[in-house]
């Protein structure tokens, strides 16, 4: 006697957001993966690594930078000063846009962001040196008296 075969299971439906924005973001503190939630949620538990995490009080303006130990992307609360990576424990300097500036390298052209007031900055790409806020006349001048 042939046997049934059974039906092929139908495919799952794939996750669309909703269309009247409803849903935030946040970093999962346990596997750092970038978490979609809905807004007015408390906590959100990851479908990676299953950690939950605090979801900020509503109204928190949130900020983003790479760790500068591990190039982890982190994601602070606005106008922390710095911000201690949870995989390599480097803390990082959190600067408002208004506080940094930007250059190209002079070796490998590298755009690269330092912060006001720096004399130079040093690529992590290539680690040359590149003077910034010091024009050449001036630091000849300097130089030469």
């Amino acid at each position: 006697m042939p046997v049934p075969l059974a039906p092929y299971p139908t495919p799952p439906t794939p996750f669309t957001p909703p269309a009247n924005g409803t849903q935030s973001q946040l970093v999962c503190s346990g596997c750092r993966n970038l978490l979609l939630y809905p807004v007015g949620a408390t906590s959100v538990c990851c479908a990676v690594c299953n950690a939950v995490t605090a979801v900020p009080p509503p109204g928190t303006e949130m900020a983003q930078l790479v760790c500068g130990g591990c190039h982890t992307l982190l994601m602070y609360i606005r106008g922390a000063t710095s911000v201690q990576c949870s995989c390599c424990h480097t803390v990082n300097l959190a600067m408002e846009a208004n506080q940094v500036a930007h250059v190209n390298c002079g070796n490998c052209r590298m755009l690269l962001m330092y912060q006001y007031g720096a004399r130079s900055v040093k690529c992590a790409v290539c680690n040359f040196v590149t003077s910034v806020g010091v024009s050449t006349s001036t630091a000849e001048q300097k130089f030469n008296s």
